[in-house]
């Protein structure tokens, strides 16, 4: 099992009905998958638009579009290939 690590959640305004903002819905699936391995987080707002990026130990491990995240769904794609990126940077 890898080393609990501190990810933090970079994340950009994304444009949702007209209303371009900073939201949060789509990160839940996400956040739910790090901690379900263990990992704890940090939010940290972006001035990059449409943005997703995990940085471990200052190192961006992951980048992906916001609205690539479809709120719970479509994040579970996303976990094998992250749990990868996570076990990689535990000895950092």
């Amino acid at each position: 099992m890898p080393l609990s690590q501190k990810v933090t959640i970079r994340y950009g305004p994304y444009e949702s009905c007209g209303v371009v903002d900073y939201r949060t819905s789509r990160l839940i699936g996400l956040k739910t998958m790090l901690e379900d391995n263990g990992h704890s987080w940090v939010e940290e707002q972006s001035p990059d638009w449409n943005i997703v990026e995990l940085v471990v130990n200052g190192e961006i491990v992951f980048t992906c579009k916001i609205t690539d995240l479809d709120f719970v769904n479509k994040t579970r794609y996303l976990a094998s290939r992250l749990r990868e990126l996570l076990m990689v940077h535990h000895s950092y």
